[in-house]
């Protein structure tokens, strides 16, 4: 990645957005998919063009092939909010890899970020509903022959097998992302790869992290350039210095030299920004969540610049 920090907005495609981020030191616009507007704009503003990618998300009510099986043998639940597929449906994973590759040869993001990279579940929410999956007969029948065990029940692999499992999902996870980040580079070699991370450090939820969401900084941080936790503050029942917390902490888990620049909520603005910007331990910059109307916004402006001047008197 290069040294340059990135900040900026995330979800707004229109000139007005983008030409307000440079008045405030801002560098990039980010927005979901290869959006034709969003790429105008930023190059109206002269400004970073970058991309949230979805890789493992779909509609279950349009696409039931696609839901999970839980521990349980059913399908797992879900509501409004879910990510995560069944990984066997290799049509899908298809599907995903050759819509981001057409991106890649219409448009030339400065990065793309890749969301829902993960198992099933949501983590934005203060009381997630934590499940183990996946376990149709096709993923069963995958860890099997991939780690050598003789298993043919969700207890039996939870029970006598369960680190194998986790670190199996992990790898599946790992192998996959590096699909789509080699599907990136090989139409631009330059172009920054992101991963939107789930927002626990390693213990939280009794290691759903890894247990349940399969996201291993150490194994994904071999392939991509920067790791973008969602620090949704009150969306997750965390006070807004929970910003600043988690850089402390990403020390303890985060591979040295990896960058780490997270996504704020501008529900949240602007205690969760002016904590982060505080944090001793530097973040790779920022992304402003929903945050049109913060840029645009003169008193908004200023506290985005004072928070940028801030973190880059520490680089």
């Amino acid at each position: 990645m290069t040294k340059e920090h990135l900040y900026g907005p995330y979800g707004a495609t229109d000139v007005e957005t983008a030409l307000s981020v440079g008045k405030c030191g801002a560098n990039a616009l980010w927005f979901h998919g290869f959006n034709p507007s969003g790429f105008e704009a930023a190059e109206q503003a002269g400004i970073y063009p970058c991309v949230e990618f979805k890789t493992f998300r779909a509609d279950f009510e349009k696409r039931p092939e696609l839901i999970p099986t839980g521990a349980d043998g059913r399908p797992i639940r879900y509501g409004r909010l879910v990510q995560g597929v069944c990984l066997s449906r290799s049509e899908f994973v298809e599907e995903r890899l050759a819509d981001l590759a057409e991106g890649m040869a219409s448009f030339r993001p400065h990065g793309v970020w890749l969301d829902y990279l993960t198992y099933a579940g949501w983590f934005e929410t203060p009381d997630p509903d934590l499940q183990e999956s996946c376990f149709c007969p096709a993923c069963v029948e995958e860890f099997c022959s991939t780690e050598r065990i003789d298993a043919t029940t969700p207890d039996e692999i939870l029970s006598k097998h369960g680190v194998v499992w986790t670190d199996h999902k992990c790898r599946r996870i790992d192998a996959l992302g590096r699909r789509f980040a080699e599907t990136i580079r090989s139409a631009s070699s330059d172009c920054i790869v992101g991963i939107y991370m789930c927002p626990w450090t390693p213990e939280e939820f009794d290691g759903a992290l890894r247990r349940v969401f399969a996201q291993d900084y150490r194994l994904l941080s071999r392939w991509s350039d920067v790791m973008t936790p969602l620090m949704y503050a009150q969306k997750s029942g965390r006070p807004s210095r929970w910003s600043r917390t988690f850089m402390e902490a990403t020390p303890e888990f985060v591979p040295a030299g990896v960058p780490v620049l997270p996504i704020l909520d501008v529900l949240d603005f602007p205690e969760s920004l002016i904590a982060l910007a505080a944090s001793p331990v530097e973040p790779a910059g920022f992304q402003l969540f929903a945050g049109a109307a913060a840029f645009k916004d003169a008193d908004g402006r200023r506290q985005i610049e004072r928070a940028i001047a801030r973190l880059e008197k520490k680089t």
